[in-house]
């Protein structure tokens, strides 16, 4: 019912900066909170940053000043934009939209899609 799709992943050196947009496709009533997490080897899933559709965000203490999440509510897609890059920014990065389907749901439910990769390294 609803797609998710991450893109802007890559290679970039220390201090670089990427992009990432993460789009919902397919049938739903509304998108409520947008998030990108992110997944090192090894390690759990972290929220890196939200945002509610209100524009209120919360940021990771290691990326704050760093990075920016937004939203275009019209194309229903979210951004990470992402600076000073360091290698422990590498990780695969996750998008989760939590929507209603139908204007009858009482609660949301959360779509995340396959992520996409990000390698900080000189």
């Amino acid at each position: 019912q609803v797609h998710v799709a991450e893109s802007g992943g890559g290679l970039v050196q220390p201090g670089g900066s990427l992009r990432l947009s993460c789009a919902a496709s397919g049938r739903f009533f509304s998108i409520f909170t947008m998030g990108w997490y992110r997944q090192a080897p090894g390690k759990q899933r972290e929220l890196v940053a939200d945002i509610s559709s209100g524009g209120s965000t919360n940021y990771l203490d290691s990326v704050k000043g760093r990075f920016t999440i937004s939203r275009d509510n019209a194309k229903n897609t979210v951004y990470l934009q992402m600076n000073s890059l360091k290698p422990e920014d590498t990780a695969v990065y996750y998008c989760k939209m939590a929507a209603r389907v139908t204007v009858l749901d009482t609660r949301t439910s959360d779509y995340w899609g396959q992520g996409t990769q990000v390698t900080v390294s000189s």
